[in-house]
């Protein structure tokens, strides 16, 4: 029997990185590790709504960096880059508050994405932001799907949800899919996110899988 594995890690060395890199740094693994699950939870929970990607962090021995990617930067920066000074204070106050392991200097790097509608975390929020709105689900996935496959780089797309699907007592699962998404190709570019909606009669959990093609390695081999 097969499983189904989460298409991140899957592809983990593959054709995906870490999204927390250590360079020089040894002994203090355990210090490290929390860390930085912490401060990513942290950052989750401060950005709710704010349509982040994705949060990556990089360590030396004297230097945090973290990197966040969403499709609404001017809102992070904020005017004159005050939003990122604030940012970078509460991070590590934060750190210190908790008694975690802090580097001498830490920098903070904000990207933006350029089409937030064929990035998975970024579909899963708006998906999101319409159940809470009370909206009908099938209605906001098919929306979602079709903004989504509008995309000339997506070549498929899968959204499910599950929980009390409108309201319902017995909680069921609902899926949407276009194209094709490929489950065990370890060369396929499969974006995926989880995501929760929070609604007055429970949590709605949002799985959102989308194909951009196949990657290919061109370097000739020796």
């Amino acid at each position: 029997m097969s499983h189904t594995v989460h298409p991140y890690s899957h592809r983990l060395g593959i054709i995906r990185d870490w999204k927390s890199r250590w360079f020089g740094v040894k002994g203090k693994y355990k210090e490290f590790l929390k860390s930085d699950v912490l401060l990513r939870e942290y950052l989750e929970k401060k950005f709710r709504g704010f349509f982040i990607s994705n949060i990556e962090m990089e360590r030396s021995q004297k230097t945090l960096r973290i990197i966040i990617e969403t499709s609404r930067p001017g809102i992070l920066i904020g005017r004159n880059g005050e939003g990122a000074v604030k940012l970078k204070n509460d991070i590590m106050a934060m750190l210190e508050r908790g008694g975690l392991s802090c580097s001498e200097e830490v920098k903070l790097d904000i990207k933006e994405i350029r089409y937030p509608e064929s990035n998975a975390s970024i579909v899963a929020q708006m998906v999101s932001e319409g159940l809470e709105k009370r909206m009908p689900f099938r209605r906001v996935v098919k929306q979602a799907v079709e903004k989504v496959m509008a995309n000339k780089e997506v070549l498929g797309v899968k959204i499910q949800l599950s929980g009390r699907l409108g309201g319902a007592d017995m909680s069921r699962k609902e899926k949407l899919k276009k194209g094709r998404v490929p489950l065990q190709t370890f060369r396929a570019d499969v974006d995926f996110a989880r995501y929760e909606a929070r609604l007055a009669y429970g949590k709605i959990g949002i799985q959102v899988r989308i194909y951009k093609g196949d990657i290919f390695d061109d370097k000739p081999k020796v």
